[in-house]
C-alpha cells in the first residue's frame, strides 16, 4: 500500500496532492474574502451572496484584471465569457 501525502486547505476544504496548489487556493480564497468583507463594507445592502460570488470571480481572475487596470480594459470582457461559459445553461438564459 503507498501513502500519498494530501493537503487540505482549511477555509473550503478542497484537497490536494500537491502543497503549492494548495497554498495558491488558499491565498486565492483569502483575496476572494477579503474583497467580499470590502464589497460588505461599501454597500450596505448588498447581498451576502453576491458579495461572495464577486470575491470569488475577481479572486479567480485576479492577474486579468490586474492587466485590465493597468491599460487593457478589454480584457475585463474575456472574462464575462469564461464566466457566462461555466454557468450551467439554466443560469445562462436572461428570461
Amino acid at each position: 500500500m503507498a501513502v500519498i501525502p494530501m493537503w487540505k486547505c482549511d477555509r473550503d476544504g478542497s484537497m490536494f496532492s500537491d502543497k503549492k496548489a494548495a497554498e495558491e487556493h488558499d491565498k486565492m480564497l483569502e483575496l476572494a474574502a477579503n474583497i467580499t468583507m470590502l464589497l460588505e463594507q461599501t454597500f450596505d445592502n448588498i447581498d451576502d451572496k453576491i458579495a461572495e460570488d464577486i470575491g470569488l470571480l475577481f479572486a479567480k481572475h485576479k492577474e486579468t484584471l490586474a492587466k485590465a487596470i493597468k491599460g487593457k480594459p478589454e480584457l475585463v470582457l474575456e472574462i464575462g465569457k469564461e464566466s457566462a461559459a461555466e454557468q450551467p445553461a439554466e443560469e445562462n438564459t436572461n428570461e
